[in-house]
């Protein structure tokens, strides 16, 4: 009886909506650090795409709570709704912290790591689409690379963070690049939960 209830796909169509929006966020970050003269710009887009992809999590929220037949598990669409949403709103907490504390230049290991959230982000944006035929066996390849930037990103961070502690100076200063780089590397990891989430999706329907 089951089979003769059409299965909701809008929820695809959603993800799609918050990929596009989390591209746009990565492009304006990765915008930022050649453009840092317009930051209060910058923040300002970025703090309205954050806005965007909340809605756009809610509506997925509310649709899931309305929806008898999934074409997917229940708690997989709440965990990749929550992933994706997350990377959005660590990218925009950079932004935010970044006027907060009145940086007034970025550092080579601030963009590295911002370079390797991008790069997580092109491969979200390849993958997304790809779950929709919930056979596509390019969706692991995407969730191994976005891992292995992750590693990446790690390196870049404890770089980092080496770098910041040696040099030593204001300890004003200290706590508030510690943070940002804190939250740039758990922007990484936000990226991977959404690889791995699709990755659990794949295994689970392949």
């Amino acid at each position: 009886m089951f089979r003769l209830i059409p299965k909701e796909v809008r929820f695809f169509e959603m993800f799609e909506r918050s990929t596009r929006i989390l591209v746009e966020g990565g492009k304006l970050l990765q915008e930022l650090t050649s453009d840092f003269q317009n930051l209060s710009t910058h923040a300002s887009r970025m703090e309205r795409l954050e806005h965007e992809a909340d809605q756009v999590t809610h509506e997925i929220m509310a649709n899931l709570n309305q929806t008898f037949i999934t074409p997917i598990d229940r708690e997989d669409i709440h965990r990749l709704a929550t992933a994706l949403d997350d990377v959005m709103d660590f990218m925009e907490a950079v932004t935010e912290r970044l006027i907060l504390y009145k940086v007034k230049h970025l550092t080579p290991q601030f963009k590295a790591i911002v370079e390797v959230i991008s790069r997580q982000i092109q491969e979200i944006q390849l993958m997304i689409p790809r779950l929709r035929a919930l056979r596509h066996a390019d969706i692991l390849v995407h969730c191994i690379e976005i891992n292995r930037l992750e590693n990446e990103g790690d390196q870049a961070l404890r770089t980092a963070v080496a770098e910041l502690f040696e040099k030593g100076g204001d300890p004003l200063e200290v706590m508030k690049w510690r943070e940002l780089y804190d939250l740039l590397e758990t922007a990484t990891d936000k990226c991977e939960d959404v690889a791995v989430v699709v990755e659990g999706i794949f295994l689970k329907n392949a």
